[in-house]
């Protein structure tokens, strides 16, 4: 009995955090040379609709949607008008192995053992003060319905505004945590699920990264223990498809996590400089180049078309 207690217990605090449906993005990879993978699309926003609402509905973060979509109200976008869901992507410069997660773009990519395929969903990630890292590590722990054990930086925080932490937050839908979480080899950050609706696709958390509840319940039980983290700051990507040369830009993050006042032109040269094997052969538009930096949205742009030979 003890342990049909302990099931149910779980079975229910599991459904608190549950939604209809996942949202993951899953593409075939043709080579291991491909470097986009996707596709645009439009829908039709609803009256009541908002940029989250259609970015949850669909798979999307919020400031991905607001940076596809210039111009469009993101509280109320208005009855029948068309928005864009940035469902094309340039996939990072990293190893193709295990997660890896790209700051400027909030998103995550999950590459399957199988070499085959991609996974992808949206990450709130670091916010000011509490930025997210850089580098490669490894999931080290998993749990699910995890207690949450807030350190005495963030019990400090919210004492500081009136709002008395506990030591520990059991299980339940009043956890940050969500239903599942992933510890990193790193410090105390956590790939991890959520109590907010709101908050997805941007700078919210305190370091981790946060997911919808129903991502991380797809993702948690494909990960082994030991898989590769790898975390980058990667706010353009250069990829060829066919003869067509692409950028993709995010509004850049400093090594903080902050955002960025860097010299765009001079970070596009040194990325045309690195990655000068995808360039070599190409036609490049400096006026695209331009548009495109200037922009930040987060749409692959054509920038240059294979050179005749």
């Amino acid at each position: 009995m003890p342990m049909v207690r302990s099931i149910l217990r779980n079975s229910l605090i599991l459904l608190a955090f549950s939604v209809v449906s996942t949202q993951a993005t899953e593409y075939p990879l043709a080579s291991a040379g491909q470097h986009l993978v996707g596709a645009l699309r439009t829908v039709e926003a609803r009256f009541e609709d908002t940029l989250d609402d259609l970015g949850e509905r669909h798979g999307f973060g919020y400031l991905e949607m607001l940076a596809a979509n210039p111009g469009v109200d993101p509280w109320l976008p208005g009855e029948g008008v068309e928005v864009l869901l940035p469902g094309r992507h340039v996939l990072p410069d990293a190893p193709r192995s295990g997660i890896v997660i790209n700051l400027p773009e909030y998103r995550l990519y999950f590459f399957p053992a199988d070499g085959q395929r991609v996974i992808t969903y949206p990450v709130g990630i670091g916010r000011e003060g509490w930025s997210s890292p850089i580098g490669q590590t490894r999931v080290a722990r998993k749990e699910a319905n995890p207690s949450w054990y807030p350190p005495q930086s963030i019990r400090q925080e919210h004492a500081a505004q009136g709002n008395f932490l506990p030591t520990v937050v059991p299980p339940g839908p009043d956890n940050p945590m969500g239903p599942y979480k992933m510890n990193l080899a790193l410090g105390a950050y956590v790939i991890h699920g959520t109590n907010k609706k709101f908050g997805i696709g941007m700078r919210v958390s305190h370091g981790c990264f946060r997911m919808r509840n129903p991502d991380i319940g797809e993702l948690f039980p494909q990960i082994p223990l030991g898989t590769t983290v790898t975390i980058v700051n990667q706010p353009f990507k250069l990829g060829v498809a066919g003869d067509v040369l692409y950028l993709e830009a995010h509004a850049p993050l400093d090594e903080h996590g902050l955002p960025s006042t860097i010299d765009r032109q001079a970070a596009i040269q040194q990325l045309l400089q690195e990655q000068s094997a995808k360039v070599t052969g190409f036609r490049l538009d400096w006026t695209r180049i331009r548009d495109v930096v200037h922009a930040e949205d987060g749409v692959p742009r054509q920038i240059g078309v294979r050179l005749p030979e």
